[in-house]
């Protein structure tokens, strides 16, 4: 037994034996071929006769790339091979083909980048782009994105070289190879950012080739590229005007709508950019009133059925946006009673408070931009009054008086329809501590003693005022060091004593 094991063992050695000897011999045979390679591509490839060596040596280096990258990429630059890449990218088409795609392959080394910069590759790349051979193309597009990435100064050259006109004529040409369209996708990805290159794509006519774009994408990734181009364009007031007369409110409403059931990661990534994008769509630009008359909020009212807090923050902020000066719309939005009894829900809600604030705030937004007795009486039967109140006495200063002045607006509207909700909430208690905290900001207490003279108009709040001593809170405030909160404290006393006198004739 022992002997036919020591037999076994020596045979396995023998084995690895011959495999570490048929390595080296593969690996010296590799090396002899890589250089004889090298040597062909820098001293050779001058005569059309040479061409199938020379497709022969640029193979060789895709393989010899693939091996061993690094291995490769140190030999290219110590055989100072590069600048011939100029003329091999000049001759016959098939050689200028494979010497795009070897040099895409080498410009995938980080190391690679300076030495092919060096050589003085990018100018000669950028013509390239004007073929009408789509293999070229995609090399080509591949190499200079490579090479350029993260290189500003490179990539202002590229914008000046009017690169920006060659990438979008590419993808309006070719706009089902979608290799192609991801390679040139990704190279306006890198470039978007310079102000020169946004200028430049306002003169195309890549916002309606975009949205087609989004409206086709159906992989994860090309989706999350092309949203964050349009991100980047959504930052240049013509661009987002054109990304609007586009149709890209209709693209990302069906894209959320498409993604808004995904569990998986990378759907919620993509969902979280879409949101992302149309608050940046919605920043200024004559795009609020085009998208509203598009219905744009209808839409959004449709994927808030989704039940994904971050999507849900997202566009409970964008339609609070939509309705900042749109009275219309507000006034339209504050009558739906499933979007306030949605708005309501949330409003209670303990587990995201960025979703309970955003509600709260769009409950606010619809009586401040209506200033509407029928949004204040459905805000009313939606029981959203309460939430308001609360509103008032939160810790942020911003919540704070977006709650007070539309609860000010909603009393001078039509005090009657909400002073039960009030005194059930305790409106008068609650702002009146709001006026005797010191920490209380001086907005604050404006706009406090604001709401205050609103309310002195019902009786019974009155009554309720008088009762808490908020005379005496009100007299304090008459000295206090902000002029304004002095001087509607002193308003807000004779308001007080001219009713007490009505009353009590």
């Amino acid at each position: 037994m022992s002997g036919c094991s020591g037999g076994t063992s020596l045979l396995a050695v023998k084995e690895r034996a011959s495999q570490t000897l048929c390595s080296v011999w593969k690996a010296a045979a590799s090396m002899e071929s890589l250089n004889r390679n090298l040597e062909h591509l820098r001293f050779g490839g001058g005569d059309i006769e040479d061409e199938d060596q020379l497709l022969e040596s640029l193979n060789g280096i895709l393989q010899a790339l693939a091996e061993d990258k690094h291995r490769t990429s140190s030999l290219l630059s110590e055989s100072e091979v590069l600048p011939a890449f100029a003329r091999y990218l000049q001759s016959s088409p098939h050689c200028g083909v494979k010497a795009a795609q070897v040099l895409a392959e080498i410009a995938k080394n980080e190391e690679m980048k300076t030495p092919c910069i060096d050589a003085g590759l990018v100018p000669i790349l950028i013509p390239l782009l004007d073929s009408t051979d789509q293999e070229m193309l995609l090399h080509v597009g591949r190499a200079i994105g490579r090479i350029c990435y993260d290189n500003n100064e490179l990539q202002e050259q590229l914008v000046a070289a009017e690169v920006i006109r060659s990438l979008v004529r590419i993808m309006l040409d070719y706009p089902d190879n979608e290799p192609l369209v991801r390679v040139n996708l990704l190279a306006l990805s890198n470039l978007a950012d310079l102000d020169t290159a946004k200028d430049a794509l306002s003169k195309t006519r890549i916002a309606e080739h975009l949205v087609h774009q989004l409206r086709k994408a159906n992989h994860h990734e090309k989706v999350e590229i092309i949203l964050e181009v349009l991100q980047t364009l959504a930052e240049n007031d013509v661009l987002k005007l054109q990304l609007a007369e586009a149709g890209i409110q209709d693209a990302v409403a069906e894209l959320l709508l498409r993604l808004q059931d995904s569990s998986q990661p990378e759907d919620m990534c993509s969902l979280k950019a879409a949101s992302d994008l149309i608050v940046s769509l919605l920043l200024g630009v004559a795009n609020k009133v085009q998208m509203l008359n598009e219905g744009v909020s209808k839409r959004i009212q449709m994927l808030l059925r989704s039940e994904m807090p971050p999507v849900q923050f997202k566009l409970l902020g964008t339609l609070r946006m939509l309705m900042d000066g749109q009275a219309d719309a507000a006034q339209e939005l504050g009558q739906d009673p499933m979007l306030l009894s949605r708005l309501v829900q949330w409003c209670d809600s303990k587990d995201h408070a960025g979703v309970c604030g955003e509600a709260n705030r769009l409950l606010a937004s619809l009586l401040r931009h209506s200033q509407s007795q029928e949004v204040v009486k459905a805000i009313q039967d939606a029981q959203g009054v309460k939430h308001l109140v609360s509103m008032a006495t939160s810790e942020h200063v911003i919540m704070q008086n977006e709650a007070l002045i539309a609860l000010a607006i909603a009393s001078a509207i039509n005090l009657e329809i909400i002073k039960a909700a009030f005194k059930e909430a305790k409106l008068v208690q609650n702002i009146h501590k709001l006026l005797q905290d010191e920490s209380t900001g001086p907005e604050v207490k404006y706009n406090s003693i604001g709401l205050l003279c609103s309310l002195f108009n019902s009786g019974d709040l009155r009554q309720e005022a008088e009762e808490d001593k908020v005379k005496e809170t009100l007299e304090k405030l008459c000295g206090h060091i902000n002029g304004n909160v002095a001087k509607q404290a002193l308003m807000a006393l004779q308001i007080l004593n001219e009713e007490h006198s009505i009353f009590e004739q």
